[in-house]
Order: C-alpha cells, then sequence, then structure tokens
C-alpha cells in the first residue's frame, strides 16, 4: 500500500516525533505529504485564586494556537524536505484526529502508542487502539520505548 496523505497526531512526546520521522519517511517514499496535527481540549476561562478571571477562553484558544503553532512547526523543520501541513485543533482527541483524517483524506493515519500491560491493550482503552478500531484508513501505530 501506498500511502500519500498521512496524517500524524502529536502530543509533544519524543516517541510521537519519532512516529512523524517514520511517517516522513513513509511519506517521501511514496512521493506523499504529512500533515501534523495537535489536539487540545477545549479552553475554559483561567481564574485566579481571588475568583477573578484571568484569561477567558478565546484567549486561552488563541494562546494555545500559537504554541501548538510553534511546537507544529519546529517538528516539520526536523521532517524537511517532504512536503508537511500543521492544523491545531480543540476538542475530544480521538473525534477530532478522525475528522482531520476526512478532512485531509488521509490514507494513513501514524500513531504513538505507550507501551502496556497485556490487559490494557486487550481492553483497548488507549488512544491508538481506539483508533485503530474506529478509523475507516490504515492506523500504524508506533510503540513509545
Amino acid at each position: 500500500m501506498t500511502a500519500k496523505r498521512i496524517l500524524v497526531p502529536l502530543d509533544g512526546s519524543e516517541s510521537a516525533e519519532v512516529a512523524a520521522a517514520l511517517a516522513a519517511d513513509l511519506a517521501r517514499g511514496s512521493g506523499g505529504g504529512v500533515r501534523l496535527l495537535q489536539v487540545y481540549p477545549v479552553p475554559e476561562h483561567r481564574v485566579s485564586s481571588t475568583g477573578r478571571v484571568v484569561a477567558y477562553a478565546d484567549q486561552e484558544m488563541e494562546r494555545l494556537s500559537a504554541e501548538g503553532r510553534d511546537y507544529l512547526e519546529s517538528v516539520e523543520a526536523q521532517l524537511a524536505p517532504v512536503s508537511t501541513e500543521t492544523v491545531v485543533r480543540f476538542g475530544e482527541p480521538e473525534q477530532e484526529i478522525l475528522v482531520e483524517a476526512e478532512a485531509f483524506d488521509a490514507d494513513m493515519i501514524v500513531v504513538t502508542a505507550p507501551r502496556r500491560s497485556w490487559l490494557a491493550r486487550l481492553t483497548g482503552s488507549g488512544l491508538g487502539e481506539k483508533l485503530l478500531h474506529a478509523s475507516p484508513v490504515p492506523v500504524v501505530l508506533v510503540r513509545a520505548v
């Protein structure tokens, strides 16, 4: 199978960046591209200890968007010369990854999966395992070291 459009959700971990490098190698071999994705929970107002609003939700969203873009651009620089795009989304990770995969028309999702016990893998409670079962496109799980 040749994957030309590979989606890589990142969480800021070193193992996720290893998954991005793997996706870049796959894309390079097929002449395709990679879309890097960071998903944050929908922010709420930040309130001080005295109960005063310090930052409104939209301000928090803007701050997180800028922080996410900076991080994704630093990973993007490591993947050159592979064609790369970056996207920051807000919501539940599993749902947002699947929505982005559809919007990107992804051929494959490459995601990191932490090392877990056989029982945890059997129950499929991790994000990678959930995507593996829910995604209409192939999902490559890269085990964390």
